[in-house]
């Protein structure tokens, strides 16, 4: 009788250990993806003043920029968690987007980011108009919902 509840224990310690070692596995993992230079580098951008060049001296060429029109910089900086067997889910995107004029100077410095699937802006820095290019902003904060431009609907 003795050797029946030992090895009961023992096969519920084994159990507990199993369980345990199995949820520690399930601990949330995280994976951070791309560059977005920080505030006070930001801070050194001069709107009306730097140029593309002092801007990539000051904070470095993006990997992304304009692609139509080669109107701006986009600095982009992704965040994404996945726990256990469950497909990675994206949890924080930024863009910091710098727009130069048609003479190539800075024209805005903006950061925007995603809350609840909805593009939001951080910061602006704006001269005269907002950002020309939306529409590569929003292919690339798009991926968690489609957005469409205010008064439109699909």
């Amino acid at each position: 009788m003795r050797n029946t509840s030992r090895s009961g224990r023992i096969a519920r310690r084994v159990s507990i250990v199993a369980l345990v070692v199995a949820l520690g596995a399930c601990a949330p993992q995280f994976s951070n993806h791309g560059y977005i230079p920080p505030q006070e580098d930001l801070d050194q951008i001069k709107v009306g003043a730097d140029t593309r060049d002092t801007v990539a001296e000051k904070v470095g060429v993006p990997a992304s920029s304009g692609v139509l029109n080669e109107s701006g910089y986009y600095y982009v900086r992704s965040r994404k968690r996945s726990i256990g067997p469950l497909p990675e889910r994206e949890i924080d995107r930024q863009v910091v987007a710098i727009s130069f004029s048609s003479n190539g100077v800075v024209q805005n410095v903006e950061r925007f980011g995603l809350e609840r699937g909805q593009v939001v802006p951080l910061s602006r820095r704006v001269t005269s108009s907002p950002v020309n290019n939306q529409t590569f902003l929003r292919q690339l904060l798009g991926n968690i919902g489609r957005l469409a431009p205010a008064g439109f609907s699909n």
